[in-house]
């Protein structure tokens, strides 16, 4: 017990500073990828023909066009692209309210944004999750569980997991909807109070993810239940996940949080 009690006075302060401040994010991190406003010169498809989940298209004038909530983050299309027309940021910030929004073509960004003012006031400091797995491999749930250690701390903010949805406020989704959780996943809804949110965590949750497409599979969590806030990623990080949902509750006001 006493060499427990002296690892934790060694290790100190391990919460992360976010959205208070900077947080570390490990050295290999893949964050939202930036595309090139420029045409294609080559007018080669390199980049679109590597992509397993077929997430980049070009427009009319040769424009990359990369759809975030397909991406799963495989790099294929840097190592495919003679031009380098796609890199990777290191920017957390990827989750938008709308499956357009998750559209990259080279503009700025349209991150998240809140709730309406009646459904904040509702929300806005006690948020009660609850998370279905509707066929994840489980990177997602990993990346969930994350949020509860003493670094990300989730209840901090009001928001926590709990065992029932007829307990919670937001569903959580993840996995691309198969045929056998298709109908839990709709229980799960109709048994939550109104009102209330879809979180779809995961490209596969976002738009079916490497099983769009599959017979099996349903292509996502809006195929089923209308969803709220659409967080991308294969899996997405803590950060993404938290700062997608603070967001969505207007908590976030130019970085930091809104209290």
């Amino acid at each position: 017990m006493w060499k427990i009690i002296k690892t934790r006075f060694q290790q100190g302060y391990r919460t992360s500073a976010y959205p208070d401040g900077p947080s570390a994010l490990p050295e290999r991190f893949r964050g939202r990828p930036v595309v090139s406003s420029q045409p294609c010169a080559q007018g080669c498809s390199a980049c679109a023909d590597s992509c397993p989940t077929q997430a980049i298209a070009f427009a009319e004038d040769r424009r990359v066009r990369l759809d975030l909530g397909k991406c799963i983050f495989c790099t294929e299309c840097i190592t495919a692209c003679p031009e380098g027309a796609i890199s990777y940021s290191t920017d957390h910030r990827m989750a938008a309210r709308s499956r357009e929004d998750l559209i990259l073509s080279g503009e700025e960004a349209r991150l998240a944004h809140a709730l309406d003012e009646k459904t904040r006031k509702l929300f806005g400091r006690s948020l009660k999750l609850r998370e279905v797995c509707a066929g994840s491999c489980n990177g997602c749930e990993a990346e969930l569980t994350a949020l509860n250690n003493v670094v990300f701390d989730l209840s901090r903010f009001g928001i926590q997991f709990v065992a029932s949805p007829r307990h919670a406020d937001a569903l959580v989704v993840t996995g691309p909807v198969t045929d056998h959780m298709r109908g839990a996943l709709r229980a799960a809804y109709d048994a939550m109070p109104t009102p209330k949110l879809v979180i779809a965590v995961g490209a596969c949750a976002v738009s079916g993810g490497p099983f769009a497409g599959s017979p099996q599979a349903h292509d996502g969590a809006d195929s089923t239940v209308p969803v709220d806030l659409y967080i991308p990623g294969c899996p997405p990080h803590p950060l993404t996940i938290l700062d997608g949902i603070l967001r969505l509750l207007g908590r976030l006001e130019g970085g930091r949080e809104r209290v």
